[in-house]
């Protein structure tokens, strides 16, 4: 057996898959960020040369997943599962992105939660034995996101301070299977995932996900805690995907309240990849493609430099939808924790 079913909800892999690389594409305005040394492709185009606002998430999708196979030294023949998804309806930014590569795909909706889930999926199926090499991608797009979820962008609202600024960018990944024969010790691993359940506090503002998130993001990563019985000093980083400054204050405070103080070590990709005040993105970045592209650039360059030996990856998702919301429905959150360290 090379893996092991250990507490509620967690996975411990014998043979831990590896990251063998990745690749992160963004827009201008992330360009523009703190973090911009450390993505592949910065686009100055916002529809990426494309017709659209969905067809440019599209051919961000497109890059991310090219690059990372090209990085990789593999071809595309040697992949045998992709495993994607996006913010829009029917998944279409990851559809028309992956067709024309002929790769068997999973379409994955978790929200924001997108990225941990495809990961998580990923290292499943390569530590059981289905697969050698697959992709995990996730993406998103502040126009079409907005367009979708809030208004479109030539209306101009205004945004409450609570709001996150919707990230454009797509983060790819190929997860490969090792052995003790091939440990593949030069790459990082996922040692462990935690699968999160859908938390509901009742929150209704979607112009606060943070708030929304927050409680969904504490739950797994308690579990996470005990199922692996872990404390937090035992991660250079746990990082959140993009609860912002908002969610992440009401996450470490309800996570004081069952005693868990992460404060130390706590980083969120929302609150990372913007300079908030001199990019104006109120509690930060937000989009299945905020936590990809930090991870694929920024997180991974500091655990392939050993700065960080171990890391609790937790990319946060919002469930709602225009007719949920429109309905007068709560928006339910939900979380999946990713471990990866160097071996």
């Amino acid at each position: 057996m090379n893996k092991e079913i250990i507490g509620k909800q967690s996975i411990k892999f014998n043979n831990p898959p590896a990251i063998l690389s990745s690749a992160s594409i963004v827009g201008q305005m992330e360009g523009e960020g703190p973090l911009s040394s450390y993505f592949d492709q910065i686009e100055q185009d916002p529809t990426f040369g494309q017709d659209s606002w969905e067809l440019g998430e599209s051919e961000m999708v497109r890059r991310a997943v090219q690059t990372a196979i090209t990085k990789s030294g593999l071809t595309k023949e040697d992949i045998r599962y992709i495993f994607g998804g996006d913010l829009l309806g029917q998944l279409i930014g990851t559809t028309f992105g992956v067709k024309d590569f002929d790769i068997p795909v999973f379409g994955l909706y978790g929200a924001c939660s997108t990225c941990g889930e495809s990961l998580s999926l990923a290292a499943m199926t390569v530590a059981a034995g289905y697969a050698k090499n697959v992709i995990a991608v996730t993406s998103s797009h502040y126009g079409s996101a907005e367009k979708q979820f809030r208004f479109p962008l030539e209306y101009g609202n205004q945004r409450p301070l609570s709001a996150t600024w919707t990230v454009t960018g797509s983060g790819a990944f190929i997860v490969s299977a090792t052995s003790k024969e091939q440990p593949m010790n030069q790459y990082p691993h996922i040692t462990s995932i935690t699968t999160g359940k859908i938390v509901d506090y009742g929150v209704r503002d979607s112009m606060n996900m943070g708030a929304c998130m927050a409680p969904a993001a504490a739950d797994v990563i308690f579990q996470a805690l005990e199922d692996l019985e872990c404390k937090p000093d035992d991660f250079d980083k746990i990082i959140t995907g993009d609860l912002g400054k908002v969610g992440s204050e009401i996450l470490i405070k309800l996570l004081k309240d069952n005693k868990i103080d992460i404060s130390k070590q706590h980083m969120d990709c929302g609150v990372k990849i913007f300079d908030c005040e001199a990019q104006d993105t109120h509690s930060g970045g937000s989009g299945c493609g905020c936590s990809a592209v930090t991870l694929a650039g920024y997180i991974l360059q500091n655990i392939n430099s050993k700065k960080w030996h171990k890391i609790l990856f937790v990319p946060t998702g919002a469930l709602l939808s225009t007719v949920s919301y429109n309905e007068g429905q709560t928006i339910p959150g939900t979380a999946h924790a990713v471990v990866i360290e160097q071996i």
